[in-house]
């Protein structure tokens, strides 16, 4: 029996990390900025990126980096994305990886490096390095610590984004610990979010890669905002080894074990980030099931969770099931509306070709009064299953992204 379970915790609660935020300008007064996330000593790392062909600068350089399976620190403003910025952005982020490195007297190889914000426009390099020495001279190992690097990270994000979990690798307590952004211009793959993720286990950089991966499949990668894919999208894996359990090197039950408490962070992360959208006021788990297939129940959860159609009416708590099938039926799956039903929590919206009458109509708006409720589709064509991730879009939605440079 597994004894995997989420505590609380963050970035620092792996042994051998250290972290810390400070303001440095960026692009508001007073407010953290940019963070740093150290290593003791360097680590196996994973990292996975956007597939957006319009990739940042950073996502550029940290793309090389992650070939060597081996990093020791992450270097991560706001409040400037360091995409569409040319050669000279490129170059900007390896200098700052570079001088980096030098503060902390690593070699550049180790050191990945993150931005996020306003697309086209270059780093402030003299903020964003002398950030980065405050930082260093500011890090530490407590909850603080991490709270404040992940506050440095946060863009239109309205609060933090922790998790961590434990569980026995090889008769060893391991701890994985995580902080995230990202409440807009969120779609995988990824979205516009920046995720790092540090644990004590020993685990080989190759199956480092393969647990991140599979990890991102049932968390980041299951979540929808708004349906925009961002330029920065990264999420970053760091382990220490400092639990002091055999290296896992293959798949099996060590390794099984380890990827639960990862995948349980990632899914915490990935929620909290849903919770968070973009003047976000509903929570919302789409779930289909029944479908042909599994890539048909993801097909036709997506494209429910991105309706701005459906989205609107949870917002407005207007038990428009009419929407939720219809994007089903758009969405590229085979769908039968002879044959699927439609529920908004455990109340029936649609099945089978009968349709709400006014007094189950208001049992569903009822539901949507909830801050948190699941609209579930039933194709009743096969048994694939599929779970999303997603909120409501608001009219603080549209405020927050028609001046969102200016």
């Amino acid at each position: 029996m597994s004894d995997c379970r989420i505590v609380k915790g963050g970035v620092v609660s792996a042994k051998g990390f250290r972290a810390a935020g400070v303001p440095a300008r960026i692009k508001y007064e007073g407010r953290n900025d940019v963070a740093l996330i150290v290593a003791d000593a360097p680590c196996s790392a994973a990292a996975v990126f956007t597939t957006n062909k319009v990739a940042a600068a950073p996502v550029l350089y940290d793309r090389q980096i992650a070939k060597g399976g081996r990093a020791q620190a992450i270097l991560a403003n706001s409040g400037c994305a360091n995409a569409c910025t040319g050669e000279d952005g490129l170059a900007d982020a390896k200098l700052s990886a570079l001088v980096c490195a030098g503060e902390l007297g690593i070699d550049p190889s180790l050191v990945f490096v993150a931005s996020t914000g306003v697309i086209g426009r270059r780093l402030p390099m003299d903020r964003l390095l002398g950030g980065m020495k405050a930082a260093k001279a500011a890090f530490g190992r407590t909850a603080k610590h991490g709270l404040d690097a992940e506050r440095a990270i946060m863009t239109t994000d309205t609060k933090p984004k922790q998790a961590c979990a434990t569980a026995t690798v090889g008769g060893k307590k391991i701890t994985v610990g995580g902080m995230s952004k990202g409440s807009g211009m969120i779609e995988p793959n990824m979205a516009t979010m920046l995720g790092f993720i540090t644990t004590d286990a020993a685990v080989s950089p190759a199956m480092l890669k393969r647990a991140l991966g599979l990890a991102i499949a049932k968390s980041f990668n299951r979540l929808v905002v708004d349906g925009d894919e961002s330029t920065n999208d990264s999420v970053f894996l760091l382990a220490s080894g400092e639990a002091g359990n055999s290296e896992i090197t293959r798949g099996g039950a060590d390794f099984d074990a380890f990827l639960e408490a990862l995948e349980k962070v990632a899914v915490s992360l990935a929620r909290q980030m849903a919770k968070d959208g973009e003047g976000a006021t509903k929570f919302v788990t789409v779930r289909v099931k029944g479908a042909r297939s599994v890539r048909d129940a993801e097909r036709a959860a997506r494209a429910i969770a991105k309706s701005p159609l459906a989205k609107t009416s949870w917002f407005g708590r207007d038990p428009n099931w009419g929407r939720v099938l219809a994007a089903a039926g758009y969405s590229g799956a085979e769908v039968d509306d002879s044959k699927a039903e439609v529920f908004y929590g455990r109340e029936r919206a649609f099945g089978r070709g009968e349709i709400a009458d006014a007094r189950q109509l208001e049992r569903l708006a009822a539901v949507m009064e909830k801050d948190e409720f699941e609209i579930t589709v039933d194709l009743h064509l096969g048994k694939g299953e599929c779970e999303i991730y997603t909120c409501d879009f608001s009219l603080d939605y549209v405020h927050i992204n028609a001046d969102y440079t200016t």
